[in-house]
């Protein structure tokens, strides 16, 4: 069996890792190089890294920072932001990205997922879904792009099965309504997209305490779980969350 991942993610805005609440009211969280090494050195199986306002400003992603925080690491980076072309994603992991994440350009371009999945292999290649429950629908959610700033009225869960058809090697389901929160991931959410595709899915937004990070993966049958605030804010540690699911069973890798 795979072992699951814990997977910080650092979201950065002007350099710097910030974090909100439902894509909002973003506040300072400190120097992503700095964080990249912590989480790296406390057992972190994976690290993402998202240039959050790239697509919004019409930019490309920080290639320095990107360069700079992946010569810290000893373990897979991925990278998202501002991403629109073959080149762009050439660019980044010549950087030094392991994989890289794609969302906006996914949805406004989809043979994009095909292209890079041909030309650097489908394990590269994360396309990101920021999904938004639909008003008095409990069940059915949209995906957002620009940061979670447009609707597309795309249906979440024929979008994530049209991305896997496309070559996407995993998919990082965000739930905007979760994000920030610490009230725990979106369990339905996630379950229905993990129950409906065969690529690995990293559960994001709500995460607040152990038991979340345990349900994302037993409940909502995720791979991977995201953890931003609840790290950032010092309220658990990767190896407080690694024992805690080691002791539940799950299968970790062992943490350091």
């Amino acid at each position: 069996m795979v072992a699951l991942r814990l997977i910080p993610c650092l979201d950065i805005a002007n350099g710097r890792v910030v974090k909100g609440v439902n894509f909002v009211n973003l506040r300072d969280a400190g120097d992503p190089v700095e964080l990249a090494c912590l989480y790296s050195d406390e057992g972190a199986d994976e690290l993402v890294f998202l240039d959050i306002k790239a697509t919004f400003e019409n930019r490309k992603t920080l290639i320095d920072l990107v360069s700079r925080t992946a010569k810290t690491l000893k373990i897979p980076f991925t990278v998202g932001g501002g991403i629109n072309s073959v080149e762009s994603i050439n660019e980044l992991l010549r950087a030094g990205a392991d994989k890289v994440s794609i969302n906006s350009s996914a949805v406004k371009n989809p043979s994009l997922i095909s292209e890079s999945s041909k030309k650097f292999g489908k394990q590269c290649i994360v396309v990101a879904i920021d999904a938004r429950k639909k008003i008095n629908k409990s069940d059915e959610w949209e995906v957002y792009v620009k940061g979670g700033r447009e609707n597309t009225q795309l249906d979440v869960i024929n979008w994530a099965k049209k991305v896997e058809k496309l070559g996407a090697g995993e998919i990082l389901l965000t739930s905007m309504d979760g994000d920030g929160t610490q009230l725990g991931y979106d369990l339905s959410l996630t379950e229905k997209v993990s129950s409906s595709v065969n690529i690995p899915i990293i559960a994001s937004g709500g995460a607040g305490s152990l038991n979340d990070i345990f349900e994302a993966f037993v409940k909502g049958k995720a791979s991977a779980a995201l953890l931003a605030s609840l790290l950032h804010d010092k309220k658990l540690t990767i190896k407080e969350i690694k024992s805690y699911l080691l002791e539940k069973n799950l299968v970790m890798r062992p943490y350091l």
